[in-house]
């Protein structure tokens, strides 16, 4: 039985260590390797069930963990239209916790609002997953995030990521700028003006001794770096269209534009992309966002068999 992990929630990518973040990534590495060699299906959480709750629309994160959840061979019981449930009547996060934990092993909740997980934490008696609260934070989207780069890249320590975008809302960027400072990873934060990596985290990320710059021209990197993770700008957090207007299509990848990269660049995006990224770039040996938003299954995998304590 693991005795770091079972039992606890994970709402911050801080609550992982910088050596349970590679435990989680080298267990995930076993299951992606079971699950190509097509073995049959695993019994490990037979019996246990997984409690996915989204306030906010997800795709890749809910399915994932879904999947994930019946790949170990345990079930699920899903809310994904929260307008159907008793918050529609006005039931509080808190009471609504406290009754998904008396049918589930574990809760994944996604939440518009930031700090959410760590609330409904204080009240469930069974771990919460953070899969996005508002534009905090997204620790398993860093962690299938770290376990891509490695793959492709053979380690995390000698690469030099750069994180486009959306960097003020994104809360993909936010834990994964966090995880790679911890990991001595360097950093390039390109950004538009008033889209930069607010000035907490920037504070947090020197507090951690990040090695990182600022630009807000893509074309001043690209040149110089390893990873390209590209983020959509995110017009549902604006809070005046006009600025999503003035900033919506200014970061955009080309076949001319990885003509001037690094070679070996790999272009990575959370998903779903729009306009970030054009499709003429699907093609290319450089385009891995596919195939990272494929890695969350094994690294989803991995977390909830290590905090079920199905593994050691």
């Amino acid at each position: 039985m693991s005795t770091g992990f079972k039992g606890r929630s994970v709402c911050h990518i801080a609550d992982l260590s910088v050596e349970e973040m590679t435990r989680v990534l080298d267990v995930a590495e076993g299951f992606a390797q079971d699950l190509k060699a097509q073995k049959p299906p695993s019994r490990l959480a037979l019996g246990r069930v997984l409690a996915t709750l989204f306030f906010e629309p997800s795709t890749r994160t809910r399915l994932s963990f879904e999947s994930a959840m019946s790949r170990l061979g345990g079930s699920v019981v899903s809310v994904a239209q929260p307008g159907q449930t008793s918050v529609a009547k006005g039931e509080t996060l808190a009471d609504t916790i406290r009754m998904v934990a008396a049918y589930s092993d574990a809760i994944v909740l996604r939440h518009p609002q930031e700090g959410a997980a760590r609330l409904a934490a204080r009240y469930s008696k069974v771990p919460i997953i953070n899969a996005g609260d508002g534009a905090g934070q997204h620790p398993t989207q860093t962690l299938l995030d770290l376990y891509t780069i490695r793959k492709e890249k053979g380690n995390l320590s000698d690469v030099k990521v750069a994180l486009v975008g959306d960097l003020k809302y994104g809360r993909t960027v936010h834990s994964l700028a966090h995880a790679l400072a911890r990991l001595g990873t360097e950093m390039a934060l390109v950004a538009p003006e008033g889209l930069q990596m607010p000035a907490d985290a920037r504070a947090g990320l020197h507090d951690l001794g990040a090695r990182y710059s600022t630009a807000e021209r893509l074309d001043d990197v690209i040149g110089d770096i390893d990873v390209l993770y590209m983020t959509r700008i995110q017009k549902e957090r604006f809070p005046d269209l006009e600025e999503y207007r003035r900033v919506q299509n200014v970061y955009q990848v080309s076949n001319a534009l990885l003509a001037r990269a690094k070679k070996g660049v790999i272009v990575l995006h959370p998903l779903p992309r729009v306009g970030e990224i054009l499709p003429e770039v699907d093609d290319t040996p450089n385009a891995k966002y596919f195939d990272q938003a494929a890695n969350g299954v094994p690294v989803r995998m991995a977390l909830l068999a290590l905090i079920l304590g199905l593994v050691e």
